[in-house]
C-alpha cells in the first residue's frame, strides 16, 4: 500500500479491525463487530485502501471493483466497475476529484463525484500492481508485474515515460513531496529512486532480503521508509542512499506510512500487528493487534 494510512493511530486501528479479508456482498451484516469498530466495510477481497485528501471519502480496491464510502458514517457511496480483473491499487488526485485504479492490464481514471470513467490507460505492460499521483496531480506513476515503472499524463491519458531497471514485479510507487523523485519497491528486493523529469535512475537501495512491498517518503522528503517480506522496515537517507535504521516485525511488512509531522512511522504486517515507531530513535511507541493477517 502507498500513503493509505494517515491520521495515524485511529485510522490504522480502523483499517486493521474493520476491513476484514474475504468479506463478500452477499450475507454480510453489522453484527459481531470487534470492540471499537463502527462498521464492517469492503465486499470482496481487499487489496488496498486510500483516503481522499480531505478525509471525507475512502476508496477500497477489491476483487469486484472499487467501493467508495463516506469515511465518517461508513455509508456506501458508489461501486466503480469496469476492470476485467481484481483491482490492486487506488490513489486519489491531490484535489480529490479523480481516482486512479490499477488492476489487470489497465489503469482507470474515475470522476469521484459522478463515478464515471474519464480515461483508460493501457500499454504493453504486465498486471498493474501500484498507482500513485504526483503532488501536482498532473502525472500518475504505475508499477507492474513486468518490472516497469510508467509515468502517465493525467490530462491527456497518455504514456509519458517508461522507467526500466527492476527485474521483478514493482509493488509500490511513491512520489517525493516535491514531485521531483519517484521511489519504486520491487519483488527483486530493491528500492529505486528515479528522477521524474529525466526518467534516469538516481539511486538503487539494497539491503532487503525479500520482496519490497511498500515505500513511502517522509513529509520533508529526506527519508524513505520501505517494508519487505523479510519482516523489516528500513529507513533510508534519500540524498546519500545509505540505510539509517532497521525496524523489525515478525512477518511480512506490507505497508509503511509517515505521520504528517514525520515523527512517527506506521507499519502494517502479515503478523497481524500495526506498529507505530518513533522515527528519530527507531523505538516502538505502540502496537495495535487484531488485523487478521491483513495488508495484501
Amino acid at each position: 500500500m502507498k500513503k493509505t494510512l494517515f491520521s495515524i493511530f485511529s485510522t490504522l486501528l480502523f483499517i486493521s479491525i474493520i476491513f476484514l479479508p474475504n468479506t463478500f456482498a452477499q450475507g454480510y451484516t453489522q453484527s459481531g463487530l470487534p470492540e471499537g469498530a463502527t462498521a464492517r466495510l469492503g465486499k470482496g477481497s481487499i487489496n488496498e485502501i486510500a483516503y481522499s485528501p480531505d478525509g471525507t471519502r475512502l476508496a477500497v480496491a477489491s476483487a469486484i471493483g472499487i467501493w467508495l464510502y463516506d469515511a465518517q458514517s461508513g455509508q456506501e457511496l458508489n461501486l466503480l466497475i469496469g476492470h476485467t480483473d481484481s483491482v490492486n491499487s487506488v490513489s486519489f488526485s491531490p484535489d480529490g476529484q479523480t481516482l486512479a485504479s490499477g488492476g489487470g492490464l489497465e489503469i482507470a481514471l474515475w470522476d469521484v463525484l459522478t463515478g464515471s470513467k474519464k480515461h483508460t490507460l493501457t500499454g504493453r505492460m504486465g498486471s498493474v500492481r501500484s498507482v500513485s499521483f504526483s503532488p501536482d496531480g498532473q502525472t500518475l506513476a504505475s508499477g507492474s508485474s513486468d518490472g516497469t515503472v510508467r509515468l502517465w499524463d493525467v490530462l491527456m491519458g497518455s504514456e509519458k515515460q517508461i522507467l526500466t531497471g527492476h527485474t521483478d514485479y514493482v509493488e509500490s510507487v511513491s512520489f517525493s513531496p516535491d514531485g521531483q523523485t519517484l521511489a519504486s519497491g520491487s519483488y527483486d528486493g530493491t528500492v529505486r529512486l528515479w528522477d521524474v523529469v529525466t526518467g534516469s535512475e538516481k539511486q538503487t537501495l539494497t539491503g532487503h532480503r525479500g520482496p519490497v512491498n511498500s515505500a513511502s517518503f517522509s513529509p520533508d522528503g529526506q527519508t524513505l521508509a520501505s517494508g519487505s517480506y523479510d519482516g523489516a522496515v528500513r529507513l533510508w537517507d534519500v540524498v546519500t542512499g545509505s540505510e539509517k535504521q532497521t525496524l523489525t516485525h515478525t512477518d511480512w511488512v506490507n505497508s509503511v506510512s509517515f505521520s504528517p509531522d514525520g515523527q512517527t512511522l506506521a507499519s502494517g504486517s502479515y503478523d497481524g500487528a500495526v506498529r507505530l515507531w518513533d522515527v528519530p530513535t527507531g523505538s516502538e511507541k505502540q502496537t495495535a493487534h487484531g488485523a487478521y493477517g491483513f495488508c495484501q
